[in-house]
């Protein structure tokens, strides 16, 4: 907005605003602000609370006897070692991309960049059906191995912890991609120039200068790799097998194969426990990677490449991006079209056909139609929730960040900013299982058992998975905003609502689109606490093909195909408008 003279003339000396702008809290806007820390407050810490008080009912005994047993401390192994083994190979694997991504422009370079984002938007359950098509006993690779050599049994027979460990990778590439390539995209290229002229080689500059800078984006993309590997569910329970048990599906085990509410409780508690120390390490890093350099825009960063060795890399990076991203969601798709051998034609529509007919005449039948319909309407009411609350928590941690550097109470101030924008982050890093388990135990009380059929209690936890998404993508472009723009709008007689709709709206519009989408998108793919809380009559798209997977039969099977392929075209689409809509300086 541009300034008469009268208006500059009104405003104080150095374009700053009047303490009575902007400064002094209102009722409306300290009420805006509880609804956020309200909300986390009633939906995340109440439920968290009934786990503890179930947890320690009895006195601690129940905690030292999980202690105390050693198939709980493997299973806890087990969750950890796998998660840092993916960890390890995800940062192994991302990092040469995230170098090219940041260095180099060649064609296809923005396609391949949104490409490697839609496996993180890609539910979990999709994600495991993926590697299934593609290197399952029934997976393509599989089929064309035994066809071309006349195999009588798959050859390749890639299942437990290796299928794991590379459908994690698969997920958290873009992590690494984006937390990683797009902080080394602004890192001026003259730092390591002037390390090689005072006589450094490019590994010596690389070792001593750029990865020291690197080290806090680096640490805080491992820690967020970590925390989803830790957490994982979808791809363990499909993937793993029987024989593989984390954190996340012993407590679905306990709680709904075997009713043992407090041994799921106290496991919950230990994992939660574990993710609240990761995810306030997480924060602090991030943070950290905020360090003062003079950081340059991406397009005098990058260049195309030169020389041969460059090429090849930048073209090993395409190849890998190409089979590792992209080959199990072409197999997901081709796989859902092929018939089974001997069937006729080699491509058929049966298993899509197949999802409205109830073929055992099962009175508890429900069309995939429905699923789909539920999974839209949670997915909509989640993202209005999201926003409605993520809004007012991003202006509350975005006005942190720009608190005033001196005073008595500074400090204090800032720390108190530094938890609230933790404890914003505390749902991403909770297992959505132990979520959906505090929900249970929540509303098992007398006066709340009624709540538990509500239509609204899966959108209220899918917003806690959500409102993470949609706070990051806000807060940069909050804290880059300029405020005396709106200042000067409330000096010419707007009022503070039609100046924030009529200024301040249009600038923060892509983020908040960004914000909606990966809403819609996470919400649209929650798996782990729909499974434990989703009605038998209302099931949503990932539980739906969770059944489908687990009824023997080639059409039960394409079926779950048939319903991870619409899921994946839907997150894949919402995921490339978000690539177009993706506002400079967000976190992902």
């Amino acid at each position: 907005m541009k300034l008469d003279g009268q208006a500059r003339s009104i405003l104080p000396p150095g374009g700053g605003a009047w303490p009575v702008v902007g400064i002094r809290p209102t009722i409306g806007r300290v009420l805006l602000y509880a609804l956020p820390l309200g909300f986390l407050a009633i939906f995340f810490c109440y439920p968290l609370v009934a786990i503890l008080r179930l947890s320690f009912a009895g006195g601690v005994g129940g905690l030292l006897q999980a202690l105390g047993t050693g198939y709980y401390w493997q299973v806890l192994a087990f969750t950890t070692g796998q998660a840092a083994l993916s960890t390890l190979l995800t940062l192994a694997i991302g990092l040469p991309g995230a170098f090219v991504f940041a260095r180099y422009e060649f064609p296809g370079k923005a396609l391949l960049r949104a490409m490697a984002g839609v496996p993180f938007v890609m539910p979990t359950v999709v994600v495991a059906v993926a590697f299934g098509a593609l290197l399952g006993p029934r997976g393509l690779l599989n089929q064309a191995l035994q066809a071309v050599f006349g195999l009588a049994t798959p050859p390749i027979q890639l299942g437990g912890l290796a299928a794991v460990l590379l459908a994690h990778v698969f997920y958290n590439y873009t992590v690494v991609l984006r937390l990683v390539g797009g902080f080394w995209a602004n890192l001026d290229p003259r730092l390591e120039q002037a390390a090689a002229v005072l006589g450094a080689s490019r590994r010596r500059a690389l070792l001593s200068v750029t990865l020291p800078l690197l080290a806090p984006a680096v640490g805080a993309a491992a820690l967020l790799v970590f925390i989803f590997s830790f957490t994982s569910f979808g791809v363990i329970v499909i993937l793993g097998g029987p024989r593989l048990a984390t954190l996340e599906v012993e407590i679905y085990r306990q709680t709904a194969q075997l009713l043992r509410l407090d041994v799921a409780a106290t496991l919950a508690l230990i994992q939660a426990a574990c993710t609240l120390l990761l995810s306030l390490a997480y924060t602090r890093l991030a943070a950290r990677a905020a360090v003062p350099l003079e950081l340059q825009p991406r397009g005098l960063t990058a260049r195309p490449p030169r020389r041969a060795r460059e090429r090849l890399l930048v073209g090993a990076t395409m190849l890998v991006l190409t089979l590792l991203l992209g080959a199990p969601l072409a197999a997901l798709a081709l796989r859902s079209l092929l018939a089974p051998p001997g069937a006729g034609p080699l491509f058929t529509l049966a298993a899509y056909t197949a999802l409205g007919e109830n073929r055992t005449g099962s009175a508890f039948f429900v069309p995939p139609t429905v699923a789909i319909a539920n999974s839209l309407r949670i997915a909509t009411t989640t993202t209005a929730l999201a926003l409605l609350v993520g809004i007012p928590a991003a202006y509350l941690l975005a006005r942190g960040g720009q608190a005033p550097q001196r005073g008595p109470f500074t400090r204090l101030r800032a720390g108190l900013y530094g938890w609230t924008d933790a404890l914003f982050m505390l749902p991403l890093g909770t297992s959505a299982v132990t979520l959906g388990l505090g929900y249970l135990v929540a509303l098992s009380v007398p006066g709340l058992a009624g709540l538990r059929t509500s239509p609204w209690l899966l959108p209220l936890l899918h917003t806690l998975v959500a409102l993470p998404f949609v706070i990051r993508a806000l807060v940069p472009v909050l804290r880059a905003r300029n405020p005396r723009q709106r200042e000067a709008a409330a000096v010419l007689g707007a009022t503070p609502l039609a100046a924030w709709l009529r200024v301040e709206l249009p600038q923060i519009a892509p983020a908040l689109a960004t914000g909606a989408i990966f809403a819609f998108t996470v919400s649209l793919g929650e798996f782990g606490a729909t499974l434990l809380l989703t009605r038998p009559d209302a099931p949503t798209l990932p539980v739906m093909i969770f059944r489908f997977l687990g009824q023997p039969g080639a059409l039960n099977y394409g079926q779950a195909l048939a319903l991870s392929t619409i899921l994946m075209l839907i997150t894949a689409a919402g995921f490339l408008l978000l690539e177009r809509l993706r506002p400079p300086g967000g976190e992902f």
